[in-house]
């Protein structure tokens, strides 16, 4: 008959270079603890990494490859978070009480001296598996808690269930009011690099740090929420894609003026950021607006970061104000023309084309009148990007 999970012993990885003394320590506890043993630190901490069975590390000092002290700074600065909380306890010889202090100072949670009775390790093994057990309780009620308060205690931003919760009220009201919604998600730029450079503790600093811009600069009828490390999403009811895309690009640039300092090194982020409107992109469920913004923020991250993606593509300034003009009426067009003005026309003569693109096609299917519909159709393409390379001199009617 299988074990059950309430009624499986508590693991012990034993860490020690010596058969004799790891051999001793499974003589004392067998019967009351499962036991995996390795020889050196650095075996331990590969055992730590593929068995998450382990409750508990059993440690000694010196050891060839990694010794006890890497070992425990391995597992103390682990990003991995049920690693990172294990209890460490060393097995103490010779060492002096500057060791101990660096051990201590390093993480560990207790001690036992090499040669201790059967009595003594028995009882430091179960309270340190007492004191894990307590660690994985108060973890899971915060847990509990984070999913039925609306805010986050760690961040002071609306947690993830709530942001779901308010989109789903909000894209409700959209539906019924006729108005936007729009779903912006952030992503912090080159996170591999930082974690590999900084450590997971300036990753999170800086994760904080980037939660008090965003949080000062959102209104109250948005909702803010940290997903990850390094990544953020925002609601904002009421508002469309260009005054979204406005939004980010400011976020964008203010990040870009933004220098952090971390024991006198000086650090510089960036994000990308996906923008996503219900509205433009035709999207009526919560699920469907994030994933939206998601899959452009990650877009963005992958093209080289510090980008903002909307419906069409990088947005930047150029083609926000463009989008954000009021478009020209064909009758304006002609009225602009007939007084010279011709350059009023040309800034918008991709829209201009989109509006006429089905006459234009009418025509000339009756007419064979030579339009250069391809051509045309190319130029009308241009509206939501940048236009930089777009020469509409060269297009003749």
């Amino acid at each position: 008959m299988l074990m059950s999970d309430e009624a499986k012993l508590p693991k012990v990885l034993v860490v020690d270079d010596s058969r004799m003394v790891r051999a001793t320590i499974v003589k004392h506890i067998r019967g009351q603890f499962d036991v995996r043993e390795e020889s050196d630190g650095e075996a331990g901490w590969e055992a730590l990494l593929v068995d998450p069975a382990i409750n508990l590390v059993l440690t000694d000092i010196g050891m060839p490859r990694l010794d006890g002290y890497g070992l425990l700074e391995r597992i103390r600065g682990s990003r991995v978070g049920r690693v990172r909380a294990l209890p460490v306890v060393i097995i103490s010889g010779d060492e002096d009480e500057q060791a101990r202090e660096r051990a201590l100072g390093l993480g560990a949670n207790g001690f036992i001296t090499k040669g201790s009775g059967a009595v003594e390790l028995l009882a430091t093994l179960h309270s340190m598996v007492r004191l894990a057990r307590t660690q994985n309780e108060l973890e899971e009620s915060r847990a509990a808690l984070a999913r039925q308060s609306p805010v986050e205690p760690s961040t002071g931003l609306a947690t993830e269930s709530y942001l779901q919760h308010r989109a789903r009220q909000e894209m409700s009201r959209a539906r019924r009011t006729q108005t936007d919604i729009v779903a912006l998600v952030m992503e912090l730029d080159d996170l591999a690099p930082l974690l590999a450079r900084y450590g997971d503790h300036v990753v999170q600093l800086i994760g904080r740090k980037l939660s008090k811009m965003l949080g000062s600069r959102i209104r109250a009828e948005d909702t803010l929420t940290q997903r990850s490390a390094s990544q953020f999403a925002l609601l904002a009811p009421g508002t469309d894609l260009v005054a979204g895309c406005a939004f980010a690009l400011r976020i964008k640039q203010r990040l870009e003026n933004l220098v952090m300092t971390y024991r006198d090194e000086r650090i510089r982020v960036s994000v990308s950021i996906g923008v996503a409107s219900a509205a433009a992109d035709g999207l009526s469920s919560v699920g469907d607006l994030l994933a939206m913004a998601t899959r452009r923020a990650e877009a963005g991250v992958a093209a080289g970061g510090n980008r903002v993606i909307g419906d069409r593509g990088e947005v930047n300034q150029a083609i926000l104000e463009r989008q954000a003009a009021p478009l020209l009426s064909v009758d304006a067009a002609l009225r602009h023309l007939r007084f010279g003005q011709a350059e009023e026309v040309t800034t918008q003569l991709p829209e201009l084309i989109s509006t006429l693109m089905p006459l234009l096609e009418l025509l000339e299917s009756r007419l064979h009148c030579g339009f250069p519909i391809a051509r045309l159709k190319q130029i009308e393409n241009k509206t939501g990007s940048g236009g930089d390379d777009l020469d509409v001199t060269q297009t003749h009617i």
